[in-house]
């Protein structure tokens, strides 16, 4: 199966803890402004470090204390092999951490009472579905955010993968069966909190991009920040997407995220994000003024759900509204973790208690760093020393996370049966089919071969290679150009088939379509 959509907007996964747990915790105490400043010194050379041995081409860092940003520089380049440096106006695509941003744009909506938690999605967009009528009818914005819904992990992110718009892959979400019983276990969803916060924003009567820019943006002086992705690629001091071919950081695939807005399209500067950092951790007061009641925004720090075993440490994990709820070995934080397999690297780490937090913006995928260089900054804070390379512990990680996928996906297709059998004429699969999900889908030929068009009118094309009698491949991952999936094929009795099955499209049991017309 195509490893694309599995990957690219994982920032989310159960797996990306913010912190690694242990059963002991520092006392406040510790934190002192010598101790923060020697952690900065010790945070600033290991940034210094992971860039010059090739980490990631480039990062921002911001750290809060007290109300004041301590810390504030970029590292590395925009760009692998160009000059142009990053700093702290850089502007990063910051993926998942897009969750915890919107959850706070949600919290001011609360505040200024024009939509609740607990408002019903029936009631604020009464055309959105989920498979089922009773999740439907009960279904809340709280319920969306802490990944409750019992829609599956990847529900629509498919579809997005083909060109389909926010509208029409929320629509389509009614046609997914739920992974789990409403309320019944934890699956994030980028779709589903999309419509959690697209809904929220109904009773302004303006878009989210908009009401994101009303309620926090602008208030908070973030000037480069967004949720449109015009708006990012109109910045000159842009970071690009890095992926890691034949051992060098490559700028090969760009990611436009705007159906998923809420979920993982902002941009964002290390800046910028400090000084939402200090609304977070001010409980709503940024600059002497409450911009949000605590009420409200405290709402997004319970945790809800059990996110399973933190990878590094094996201890628990939770999740609130947007945000993992942790109770580690430095006591309680709050934090998230973004990535987009094309490229994007991100992290937010909160110790409320100690008013302390760390975001880390990184320009590569996949890569440890993140979470290393704040593993690594909270022990000098707390405890005066590191405890161990934590860099090193999360690339190993991530190797083992996502290296032997890539090596299944390519090992289900390693070669065909011998004797392959033939493939029939191409007449027997050229058509439409479609299902309500997926929608049209064509197979065409295309010189000597065939073709497979999918997405509103055509808008993706993936050249089909025979590979066993009506087993077909494609290659529809860009940044895994090697890394194979089948479309498959099953002939009704006149020769021609009836069924098409997408693999890359059929996570959800939803990739089979069937033949229109003849």
């Amino acid at each position: 199966m195509g490893l694309g959509r599995n990957f690219r907007r994982w920032g989310m996964r159960a797996f990306i803890a913010v912190m690694v747990l242990s059963p002991h915790a520092a006392s406040a105490d510790t934190i002192t402004p010598e101790r923060i400043a020697a952690a900065l010194s010790k945070l600033e050379a290991l940034a210094e470090g992971v860039v010059a041995d090739g980490g990631v081409p480039g990062l921002a860092i911001g750290v809060v204390h007290d109300d004041k940003v301590v810390f504030l520089k970029g590292f590395g380049h925009r760009q692998a092999g160009k000059p142009e440096a990053v700093d702290a106006d850089t502007v990063f695509q910051i993926a998942s951490l897009s969750k915890p941003v919107s959850a706070t744009i949600v919290a001011a909506l609360v505040s200024d009472e024009i939509v609740s938690w607990d408002a019903k999605i029936a009631d604020l967009d009464p055309a959105f579905r989920l498979s089922e009528p009773y999740p439907t009818s009960e279904l809340t914005v709280r319920d969306l955010f802490s990944h409750r819904s019992g829609l599956p992990g990847t529900a629509g992110d498919d579809l997005e993968d083909i060109g389909y718009d926010r509208a029409e892959i929320l629509r389509r979400l009614r046609f997914v069966s739920p992974s789990s019983s409403f309320r019944a276990g934890y699956s994030y969803s980028n779709f589903g909190l999309t419509e959690g916060a697209v809904a929220a924003a109904k009773p302004t009567g303006k878009p989210w991009e908009e009401v994101a820019e009303e309620k926090l943006y602008h208030p908070l002086g973030m000037v480069s920040t967004s949720s449109r992705h015009a708006d990012f690629i109109k910045h000159a001091n842009r970071a690009a997407l890095h992926v890691k071919l034949d051992g060098v950081w490559t700028a090969k695939v760009k990611r436009d995220p705007d159906a998923q807005a809420p979920a993982g399209g902002v941009s964002s500067t290390a800046r910028d994000l400090s000084q939402w950092v200090r609304l977070v951790l001010g409980n709503g007061v940024y600059a002497g003024e409450t911009l949000i009641k605590a009420d409200a925004l405290d709402q997004t720090h319970v945790p809800l759900m059990t996110r399973g075993k933190n990878p590094v440490s094996g201890s628990e994990s939770f999740y609130g509204l947007g945000w993992n709820v942790e109770f580690g070995r430095h006591g309680l934080s709050w934090g998230h973790a973004g990535a987009f397999s094309v490229g994007a690297r991100t992290l937010v780490t909160l110790f409320p208690e100690e008013k302390l937090g760390i975001v880390i913006v990184a320009n590569a995928f996949s890569t440890g760093v993140p979470e290393g260089l704040s593993e690594s900054f909270a022990d000098m804070a707390f405890d005066g020393k590191i405890e161990k390379d934590w860099v090193k512990a999360w690339d190993d990680t991530y190797a083992g996370l996502f290296g032997p996928a890539v090596a299944a996906a390519k090992a289900a297709y390693a070669a065909p049966p011998s004797p392959a059998s033939l493939a029939g004429p191409a007449s027997a699969y050229k058509g439409r089919y479609f299902n309500d999900f997926v929608g049209d889908a064509v197979v065409s030929g295309e010189g000597d071969g065939l073709v497979l068009k999918v997405g509103p009118g055509g808008a993706r094309s993936y050249s089909l290679e025979h590979f066993d009698r009506d087993m077909f491949l494609t290659y529809p991952d860009a940044e895994t150009p090697d890394a194979p999936s089948g479309v498959s094929f099953v002939l009704g009795p006149d020769g021609k088939a009836s069924t098409m099955t997408i693999e890359f499209l059929d996570g959800n049991h939803l990739g089979t379509l069937a033949r229109v017309g003849d």
